[in-house]
């Protein structure tokens, strides 16, 4: 049986997972995922409240918009999410958002991690978290990879699907296996960087605003408000609001290496004179997103490239297309294509 180890638990893990479980056969294959962080979702991630589970917040991506020209191309994909409840068309009144003609919008009832964790519940995978990789090595015509608590396990195939420049950062045999030509083209891969805060109320709490989120473009430092459930038309008497407040690039850049508390608090004072009128909230999560968007792809955006063909190790990701739904899509498709080659 052949063991494949993703790691990253993001959306192009987490649907290569799952791809490879559709296409080859089971018997034959193995797949384990390792992520980092407690939880699935990457940059796709899905806060709750402290002090209630129910009372969610999407602090990374907001929504899924379908570019025309994915329409086709990706329709089964589109189609599986919505049969099974993981997605629903965005109704909610959005202020300042540019719309193309042909493009549509999607928000996800269950948060928007939902959409990862639907694909790793297909996937079938041994799913770790809490896994942060720092080595890999070649040992006896398999990779040997490391986790930074300093255990490690052997693989026939190894998929790293983390942002470009934590590729760059691996340590062991992956450091001479990565050519001069690949290495000057990874490191030539960009990200802009943003916080975000996500603020929980108690159930009952009221915020009057006539918007469910709202593009800021004459704010320093916020870019982006979404009252969380009342994006998703979730609003119950019994579960708190939430509130999703997203900084600007250039102030996330500013800020990048600051104390989160003090960033923080930057943030809710530009928050009072956005929307005056908003309460306190019961409990804040910040979060600092330091691969945020993808600014520069790998040069050609080929969607995933090959590091080394026995053992195989294939890179891939937003950082190889580019940083929307469509693009992590298309990247797991490459990434299993090429991976069926391989075997």
């Amino acid at each position: 049986m052949v063991r494949v180890l993703i790691v990253g638990a993001g959306l192009t893990g987490s649907l290569c997972a799952a791809l490879l479980h559709r296409e080859l056969p089971h018997r034959l294959l193995r797949i384990v995922l390792w992520d980092k962080a407690r939880g699935a979702g990457g940059r796709m991630a899905t806060s709750s409240s402290d002090h209630d589970p129910n009372c969610i917040a999407d602090l990374g991506a907001q929504y899924v918009t379908r570019m025309p020209e994915y329409a086709q191309k990706h329709r089964g994909f589109y189609e599986d999410l919505l049969t099974h409840g993981v997605l629903r068309p965005l109704t909610a009144p959005v202020e300042g958002i540019e719309m193309k003609e042909g493009m549509e919008n999607f928000v996800t009832p269950k948060g928007i991690s939902s959409i990862t964790k639907h694909y790793l519940k297909e996937s079938d995978a041994d799913i770790f978290y809490n896994h942060h990789v720092t080595h890999i090595c070649l040992k006896d015509k398999k990779w040997e990879v490391c986790i930074n608590t300093g255990s490690s396990d052997q693989f026939d195939i190894v998929v790293l699907t983390m942002p470009v420049p934590q590729i760059l950062q691996l340590q062991g045999d992956i450091v001479n296996i990565i050519n001069q030509s690949q290495r000057q083209q990874l490191e030539s891969v960009s990200y802009s960087s943003r916080y975000a805060l996500g603020l929980f109320y108690e159930a009952g709490t009221q915020i009057d605003v006539p918007w469910a989120a709202q593009y800021i473009s004459n704010n320093p430092c916020i870019r982006f408000i979404s009252i969380d459930n009342k994006k998703r038309n979730l609003e119950s008497p019994d579960i708190g609001p939430s509130v999703v407040v997203h900084t600007s690039v250039s102030f996330g850049s500013q800020h990048l290496e600051w104390d989160k508390e003090k960033v923080q608090q930057l943030i809710l004072d530009q928050l009072k004179d956005v929307v005056p009128s908003l309460p306190k909230p019961a409990s804040i999560k910040c979060q600092r997103w330091r691969y945020s968007q993808v600014t520069k792809a790998f040069p050609g955006s080929p969607g995933q490239i090959t590091l080394h063909m026995k053992p195989f190790l294939v890179c891939g990701g937003d950082g190889f297309i580019h940083s929307n739904f469509d693009g992590c899509i298309d990247s797991a498709m490459s990434i299993v294509q090429a991976l069926k080659s391989s075997l």
